[in-house]
């Protein structure tokens, strides 16, 4: 432990009393894991516990991180422009004014959302403002104790390997606690700042609407739930410009609340954060439900039959959409162009070869895809693109956004629901044609806590003991296995601690640390004549699997 980081830290003049309480109530070993290194920064910005110390989220770290990409703004050569935006978390909007204000005081014009917004609208006000980058303050769809920061280049993508490294050179060259962190009023004052306009905001409605596709004015009931985040409005004024959609919001989960009472861990993709949507939808006897997480780019689902309401995967919901918009895409000359990343399903390979559509692989991570819609542009060709998933429940069929998007989500899942309704069927039903179709693709997530300094260790020992030779893993299972390092073989996209496992019989295991949380994640891949045959031969990779992942 840094004894004497902390000791500076309680001594520094002007540090918050949130600050200086939280740090006289912390043990030893809590201590040690806020101030044992820096927070990291990378591709996805800041992410990590609030609280005080330099591998927290607090105000030093955020005006230090902010301090370093103003700096990189400022040698950039580009336009002194950044837009901000924060989210609905616990100091997410004494984060975002902290960052314009830092930036501000270095000369850089700011553009800060007057109200929380979510981040697809962040990634938009980039482009449209013509700014250099974004920062948008969220942690996702982490609980409560966390909130981050995420860095957006020009192109309204989150920042490249290469940005993120340069960001991180300048922000290493300054100190994190300083005698004075510039104060938003005052700063505001001078003119650098500016709020958003509602014709910046009118304009990514507008860009939303002009993505409906078959435009079914069928009548739907819907319940939606914000989560308590940033979705709320966005959300309802698109659904509400649909015209056949009765939105019931769920009440308890309607206003921002950083605290997140009703749903500790607000994340779409589990049951737990759908519970009260549920119990809506078979109360009201809606059609389906769907809630977005608090920053509002990712969209979870559920279909209602009688009592029930059955919830549908992220990958798929993917499948489900990139048929509708693949099957509605108006006649063009050239081919179109779908993009998923190397972790989602491959049901998607059959679904784009029936419609024709060029389909792409990319690493983990929506920047990815905003990245090769930024390459058809630079081509001439924008209009290729017409859809991009990820199983992680993060979606976009436009090019306006360049970042997973659960407001344009919204409106295609209620599109395409309603466009089925009127064919007698739910999306269950259309999904059970598809596989009909293409065969069944199941596929399973697995995830392995690892915290703190000893699990990051324990971590980067698991990814080394599966680097091994083939030759020396004891089971079975492995024989005929094709192993890809993202990390070293040259597979055409960026170097990546990302391990697959092609098996002989035809079964896939991909596994990488995540890049924001401390957790090791494997993704299982089968697929078969039903349902029963893929979820077996699932179990069985999932034992394989947890012999290797698992701490030793």
């Amino acid at each position: 432990m840094a004894k004497l980081d902390i000791a500076k830290w309680k001594n520094q003049k002007g540090m918050p009393q949130e600050l200086l309480s939280m740090m006289d109530k912390m043990t030893d070993e809590e201590l040690g894991d806020s101030f044992y290194r820096d927070l990291a920064f990378g591709t996805g910005g800041l992410r990590g516990v609030l609280g005080p110390g330099t591998n927290r989220m607090n105000v030093y770290t955020v005006a230090r991180a902010t301090r370093g990409l103003g700096h990189y703004i400022l040698q950039s050569g580009s336009v002194l422009r950044c837009a901000v935006s924060c989210d609905s978390r616990i100091h997410s909007r004494d984060f975002a004014e902290l960052t314009a204000a830092v930036l501000a005081s270095m000369g850089i014009e700011v553009y800060l959302y007057r109200t929380l917004m979510p981040t697809p609208m962040l990634s938009f006000a980039v482009r449209d403002l013509s700014c250099s980058a974004g920062v948008m303050v969220t942690a996702s769809h982490n609980p409560a104790k966390f909130n981050g920061y995420k860095v957006y280049g020009a192109d309204g993508c989150q920042i490249t390997l290469k940005a993120a490294e340069e960001i991180l050179g300048c922000i290493e060259k300054e100190d994190t606690l300083v005698d004075e962190l510039p104060a938003f009023e005052k700063v505001f004052e001078d003119g650098k700042i500016h709020y958003i306009t509602d014709e910046t905001i009118e304009r990514y409605y507008s860009c939303m609407d002009q993505l409906r596709i078959t435009r079914c004015d069928y009548p739907l009931h819907v319940v939606y739930s914000p989560l308590n985040g940033t979705g709320n409005v966005p959300v309802r004024e698109m659904l509400h410009r649909l015209g056949n959609v009765q939105v019931s919001v769920v009440p308890q989960q309607e206003l921002p609340d950083g605290n997140f009472p009703t749903a500790p861990y607000p994340n779409p993709e589990i049951r737990e954060a759908m519970k009260l949507a549920i119990e809506q939808t078979v109360r009201e006897q809606a059609d389906l439900c769907f809630a977005t997480d608090p920053d509002c780019d990712r969209i979870g689902a559920g279909v209602r039959r009688g009592q029930e309401v059955t919830l549908i995967s992220g990958n798929d919901m993917g499948v489900l959409l990139l048929d509708y918009v693949c099957s509605h895409a108006a006649a063009s000359g050239k081919k179109r162009v779908a993009v998923k990343t190397i972790v989602t399903t491959e049901m998607a390979v059959p679904v784009c070869e029936k419609y024709g559509v060029e389909l792409r692989n990319v690493l983990t991570g929506f920047k990815f895809i905003g990245e090769q819609i930024g390459m058809l542009e630079e081509q001439g060709e924008k209009e290729r693109f017409i859809f991009g998933f990820e199983e992680s429940y993060g979606y976009l069929s436009g090019t306006d956004v360049r970042d997973k998007d659960a407001v344009n989500a919204a409106v295609l899942v209620c599109e395409m629901a309603a466009f089925y309704k009127a064919q007698g069927k739910d999306l269950l039903t259309r999904l059970d044609e598809l596989r009909e179709e293409f065969g069944f693709f199941a596929q399973r997530l697995l995830t392995f806590q690892y915290e703190g300094e000893k699990g990051a260790s324990q971590m980067n020992q698991i990814m080394g003991e599966l680097r091994k030779p083939i030759a020396s893993f004891e089971e079975a299972a492995w024989e005929g296995c094709q192993r890809t390092d993202y990390l070293n073989d040259e597979t055409g996209l960026p170097k990546s601690d990302v391990l697959s496992f092609a098996l002989a019989d035809g079964r896939k295991i991909i596994v990488r640390p995540s890049g924001t949380e401390p957790k090791l994640k494997a993704y299982l891949f089968a697929s078969g004549i039903n349902q029963e045959a893929a979820e077996s031969k699932l179990d069985e990779l999932q034992k394989l699997t947890e012999r290797r992942c698992a701490a030793q």
